[in-house]
């Protein structure tokens, strides 16, 4: 993987994981995420 590309994918990382880090506990229960899951879920976004 080149540079560009690894950069890319850990920023999209980080915002995936704050955004959903910044809901409450009911919007993500009514997306069916559970807090714990939330790196995994933005891990299996890339």
């Amino acid at each position: 993987m080149n540079p560009i590309r690894a950069f890319r994918n850990w920023r999209m990382y980080n915002e995936t994981v704050r955004e959903l880090n910044r809901l409450n506990a009911r919007q993500l229960n009514d997306l069916g995420i559970n807090r714990a899951d939330i790196e995994k879920i933005a891990r299996q976004a890339l």
